[in-house]
């Protein structure tokens, strides 16, 4: 597992990081979302070795990343901004990743060219459209066969054929080898389909950090009605997150169980209740409430 643990960060006085702790359990796909400047690409070059934290521990499976080259071999990172040598093509990135990563498989890197077949191992990869440049970088990242695998923004660019491609791939990854994932995105939708465990990261700390799970299971969407144009008085131990209506026809977010709150609803006596699914967008919107603009805004 990846161990964050208090971990601070400045640049010019400025703390990027501050005090951040987060655990990526083992096996794991974690997502990790924030508004612009929260820290999301800093973290993210400390779990690859590329900064080292001004204080506190950033450890993979009990062992510290920075200026560990046996610890940063088990990683590989796919940024947001890629970068390839010179003219190098994919065949030349290949040949020098096999000299890096001691678990590269070359028989695997020529089956997954059927996975990309409009890609040119031999073509500058500079000279390619961004979208196959982000193909190109999958192709050699899944070859390394890391053990743990960094993304950041990891689809953009990528037409929604190839999304799925790449997804079904790294999700086979996860399931076979047992490959952990960290990935952060702004699509939320995305992650919900592929994500186990979710963290918020606001002004350089952890806001929430929980199993898809729990998050799923702790907050309740309710659409009922009423005999009357009024709601009744609700009981108060209801913690109800949000309210709206359309006509007669009444939407709660409430936190707790599906179970306890349909039947304290049921003790109202509506004309009708249904408790709907809640995406991963509304769940963050409502559970992170009290948090700033910033924060809300990448949720909507």
């Amino acid at each position: 597992m990846i161990e964050v643990k208090h971990v601070v960060k400045s640049f010019d006085g400025f703390n990027a990081l501050d005090g951040l702790t987060m655990s990526v359990p083992k096996g794991a796909v974690y997502g990790l979302v924030g508004p612009n400047g929260a820290g999301k690409s800093t973290i993210l070059r400390h779990l690859c070795g590329i900064y080292r934290q001004d204080t506190g521990e950033i450890l993979l499976e009990g062992e510290p990343i920075y200026e560990n080259p046996r610890v940063k071999r088990r990683i590989a990172m796919i940024p947001d901004e890629l970068y390839q040598f010179g003219s190098a093509s994919i065949k030349d990135m290949m040949r020098f990743y096999r000299g890096i990563y001691p678990a590269f498989d070359l028989d695997r890197y020529t089956k997954l060219k059927e996975a990309f077949p409009e890609l040119n191992e031999n073509l500058a990869i500079r000279r390619m459209s961004k979208g196959m440049q982000k193909q190109a970088a999958f192709w050699l990242a899944l070859s390394c066969c890391p053990d743990y695998l960094v993304l950041d923004e990891p689809v953009d660019g990528l037409d929604p054929v190839m999304r799925r491609q790449v997804w079904s791939l790294l999700m086979g990854d996860v399931m076979e080898r047992g490959t952990t994932i960290l990935v952060s995105s702004h699509n939320l939708r995305e992650l919900e389909d592929v994500c186990d465990h979710v963290g918020i990261l606001s002004h350089g700390k952890l806001a929430l950090e929980r199993s898809l799970s729990d998050l799923q299971g702790g907050v309740v969407k309710l659409q009922t009605s009423f005999q009357t144009m009024d709601p009744p008085e609700l009981p108060q131990h209801l913690q109800v997150l949000h309210r709206s209506n359309l006509g007669h026809v009444y939407t709660y977010i409430v936190r707790g169980t599906p179970e306890d709150v349909i039947n304290s609803f049921s003790t109202l006596n509506p004309l009708f209740q249904e408790a709907v699914p809640l995406t991963l967008e509304e769940i963050f919107i409502y559970e992170m409430g009290g948090e700033d603009y910033a924060l809300r805004e990448i949720l909507l």
